[in-house]
């Protein structure tokens, strides 16, 4: 499923030091902002200056990801007056690219030409060829790009995707993912223009489309309805194995973000619902029983961003290999154009 995790696609760089990296954050809208938040609260990095090719910042999205901290950083780390200038600085070797997806091919390539390594928001790039050359690139450069599928991180869905991989509650017969929002308020001139942000196909239900390749591997067949704002999509596998998947923006303003799961095996289902408490639930066959998974006890604490930055530094520090690939980016990619194409 992921055998591409063992090339030389994702190796580091040389970083001047693997005790503390330092880190460059471009783009200082909500995800600029979330990223900068996850690194002040994870140990091993600082963050040492910032760059925003638009000097604008969209602090809205659909969950609050930062906090004091990030905001007092945001006030008083220095800002570069240009991308060269932050990318010539000897004391960053990883730099986060927060901008819109549109610009990312881009800085990408200027990052790797400056020997840094990166970590670029999803989706990547609507064009899975262009990240195809990406990761040639990286890989002819050493260093390493890992694309921001923070669902693979996420606590609850890491713990989802191993229950799924190791069949603890036998084998998996039916799954069904719902993620739904209002429709964006802020940066409309990017995210209302389908042909620079893809809509919320690619903004939205990326996170449950490579999720579902992360837990279940490539589907055998695909089927969708719907548009590139509001898709139904239908992953069939081995055994009989149907995954829907539900995503995308409404109309109503007020609408509150929707994030569930329904695993169904066939001794119990895992319940999620991130509005919920406790979030995790597991619901035995046969005794009516339900199971509460608690934060800390049966996973860690914390979302799914801190996690992934925190693989990400690992990842540098050993001069390894990135838990998630361009490869992955580019497969999740040509998952979604397969349904593109059938809405469209």
């Amino acid at each position: 499923m992921n055998a591409d995790r063992n090339t030389d696609e994702n190796r580091a760089g040389n970083p001047e030091s693997v005790g503390i990296i330092g880190v460059g954050i471009i783009g200082l809208g909500f995800m600029g902002r979330t990223h900068l938040a996850s690194y002040a609260r994870t140990a091993g990095c600082a963050v040492h200056a910032l760059y925003d090719p638009t000097q604008r910042a969209a602090p809205a999205g659909n969950l609050i990801t930062t906090d004091d901290d990030a905001e007092r950083l945001l006030a008083t780390l220095p800002r570069a007056a240009t991308l060269d200038e932050l990318l010539a600085r000897r004391d960053i070797q990883l730099v986060s690219i927060c901008t819109p997806t549109d610009s990312h091919i881009e800085l990408v390539r200027a990052a790797i030409r400056a020997g840094k390594n990166v970590l670029v928001e999803k989706p990547t790039a609507l064009d899975a060829r262009a990240i195809d050359q990406l990761g040639e690139e990286a890989r002819a450069a050493g260093v390493i790009v890992m694309p921001a599928h923070c669902m693979r991180f996420w606590p609850a869905w890491s713990w989802m995707a191993a229950a799924v991989r190791d069949q603890r509650f036998g084998r998996v017969t039916h799954a069904t993912f719902r993620r739904l929002g209002a429709a964006p308020s802020w940066s409309q001139d990017f995210y209302l223009d389908f042909a620079r942000s893809g809509g919320a196909i690619v903004d939205l239900h990326i996170h449950d489309a490579d999720f579902v390749r992360f837990a279940f591997g490539e589907p055998l067949g695909v089927s969708a309805t719907g548009s590139l704002r509001h898709v139904h999509a239908r992953y069939t596998f081995a055994h009989d194995l149907v995954v829907e998947a539900e995503g995308g923006w409404m109309e109503d303003p007020t609408f509150a973000f929707t994030m569930t799961a329904q695993i169904v095996c066939t001794h119990a289902t895992i319940d999620f619902d991130l509005m919920r408490k406790p979030e995790l639930l597991v619901r035995h066959a046969g005794n009516d029983t339900v199971q509460v998974l608690a934060a800390g006890v049966d996973y860690p604490t914390g979302n799914g961003y801190d996690h992934e930055i925190a693989a990400c530094l690992a990842a540098v520090r050993a001069r390894g290999v990135a838990p998630v690939t361009l490869r992955d980016a580019a497969a999740t990619q040509r998952l979604l154009d397969r349904e593109i194409a059938l809405v469209r």
